[in-house]
């Protein structure tokens, strides 16, 4: 008796707890069933069933729920599996009902799949996993920053821009010459109506500048000139004579294929400092489209003499011209040897192509140093070499020793320059054999012009610079002109075999300065003898 009271009082307890459980879920929302009650006992339906669920039958009979809900897994091609049956007791109805479990109490009502299951809703494995969210959360914060971070360097570019653009007006206005602390740049350019070439660079360019003209200026500077005349042509391209402002200029186009060449000489020639009278003077570089063909375009003075290599096949010199001639060409080497450490500093620059057709005679008989495609760059502070991304090489026929039998070491910049001065020993041979000397005089040949054909090859010239170690001849008639017999001994000491036994640039310019000193204390002597003979 004693045992059944317990055995009551338990089961009652049981029941109450139950019903206190589906009371809370009700009222949370986690359950879509309807209470178990008696009338469902007794009454009993068809469900759904999938084959796993009631081994391969298609439907089963329950008296209590329906349920279905969609398997993490899927099916050979990829659809989703749902898995559906039948549940026989409340203790089934009260574990399975619930979360993504759909339950119903009528016939087949687990059947109608999209009724009974959301959707919008998402896969079991995603809404169950929640590492999903915090990689989705994460993507979603990296994406936001790239387009913060991105976005804060295009407005920072733009108004960096925009400030310089405002600095670059300012500056090209006469008034700037009155604000000068305030502009960034020491260029100026005045308007171009009535100004001529001459004004503009007055007004652009200090003394140790050597950026030419305004980058807004050169920007339009190839619509406004007019080609006139073709004067040249080589490996890279063409030299046309042009119209700017009514004066010549000279534009050297570059074809596409050989845009490296044009932009390196075109860094070469904004390098800060590098103006100098002996370096061809630097206007602008453009990019233009003509004939349906781009064209890159380099701009510098024109001096209709044309090359020294052109003016010495046309004319005879004396010995006076022949000191002006190579004593210009030697202080345009030499200002581009020298390091200036300053504000506004100058790397040195080693020419690598120095021949009498890269030295330009200009209209007072003095020289200019032009073509700097393959120079290369140095400074002692960083110590590094920079020659550019140029793959061409110098002219064979004045190649020094150590390139033709590549014993150079590309590492010291001085090797750089001591193959300039081999070369300029060449030049100045070119420039004394035109030289009349009691009434004689040879015709123009290039160095080298009786033992090597006239394109020779690298190893036409190896075997004759190299194995042979010839030089070109020296006359015998110079030895009875005092200004040759000097020159002869300059252009010895130029192209030694040994390349750390020749001049420095600066040591050939003092020798030729002592030269010209002579052959002018000569003309004078010869001079008053004329006065006294007469």
């Amino acid at each position: 008796m004693a045992t059944d009271w317990r055995r009551t009082i338990f089961s009652t307890f049981i029941l109450f707890t139950i019903n206190c459980a589906f009371s809370q879920d009700e009222l949370d929302g986690d359950i879509s069933f309807p209470k178990v009650t008696a009338s469902h006992v007794n009454d009993t339906f068809l469900c759904g069933c999938d084959a796993i669920s009631c081994n391969d039958e298609d439907t089963c009979r329950t008296n209590r729920k329906c349920f279905i809900y969609l398997a993490r897994e899927r099916d050979e091609y990829g659809y989703p599996i749902f898995r559906k049956g039948c549940l026989t007791d409340s203790d089934q109805v009260v574990m399975i009902c619930r979360n993504d479990v759909q339950c119903c109490d009528h016939e087949l009502c687990n059947n109608n799949i999209t009724l009974l299951l959301p959707t919008t809703a998402a896969p079991p494995e995603l809404r169950h996993d929640p590492d999903y969210f915090n990689v989705l959360y994460m993507v979603l914060a990296v994406i936001v920053c790239f387009i913060l971070f991105f976005g804060s360097i295009v407005i920072s570019i733009c108004l960096y821009q925009r400030m310089q653009s405002k600095q670059e007006r300012a500056c090209m206005t006469p008034l700037g010459a009155d604000y000068g602390p305030t502009c960034t740049s020491d260029i100026r350019a005045v308007p171009a109506g009535d100004s001529t070439l001459k004004d503009l660079f007055d007004h652009s360019n200090t003394s140790g500048s050597g950026s030419g003209l305004p980058y807004l200026v050169q920007r339009t500077l190839a619509r406004q000139i007019v080609l006139v005349q073709q004067v040249g042509k080589g490996r890279y391209g063409e030299v046309w004579r042009g119209h700017w402002l009514g004066e010549n200029v000279a534009v050297k186009i570059f074809s596409s294929i050989d845009e490296k060449s044009w932009f390196r000489e075109s860094e070469i020639y904004n390098t800060v400092m590098l103006r100098h009278d002996n370096i061809l003077g630097f206007i602008a570089s453009d990019m233009t489209s003509r004939n349906s063909c781009t064209q890159l375009w380099l701009i510098t003075h024109y001096h209709e003499l044309g090359s020294l290599y052109d003016y010495l096949n046309r004319n005879v010199i004396d010995a006076p011209l022949a000191c002006r001639l190579a004593f210009s060409a030697a202080s345009g080497l030499v200002h581009l040897h020298t390091e200036i450490s300053c504000n506004n500093s100058k790397p040195a620059i080693a020419h690598r192509d120095i021949k009498s057709k890269n030295i330009l005679v200009k209209r007072d008989l003095r020289c200019c140093i032009a073509d700097l495609g393959l120079a290369v760059l140095h400074t002692q502070e960083d110590g590094c070499i920079n020659m550019g991304v140029n793959n061409r090489v110098g002219t064979k026929r004045y190649m020094a020793p150590e390139l033709l039998d590549e014993s150079m070491n590309t590492m010291c910049f001085e090797s750089f320059k001591r193959v300039d001065i081999y070369a300029f020993g060449l030049v100045l041979w070119e420039i004394a054999t035109r030289c009349q000397v009691g009434g004689m005089v040879e015709d123009y040949n290039p160095p080298f012009h009786d033992k090597v054909p006239s394109d020779p090859s690298f190893e036409d010239m190896r075997k004759v610079v190299c194995v042979d170690q010839c030089r070109p001849t020296l006359p015998n008639r110079w030895s009875t002109d005092q200004t040759l017999t000097t020159l002869a001994k300059l252009m010895r000491e130029c192209w030694c075999q040994a390349a750390s036994s020749r001049h420095t640039s600066l040591r050939v310019k003092k020798t030729l300065i002592k030269i010209s000193q002579c052959c002018q204390t000569f003309s004078k002597m010869d001079m008053e003898n004329d006065r006294i003979i007469v």
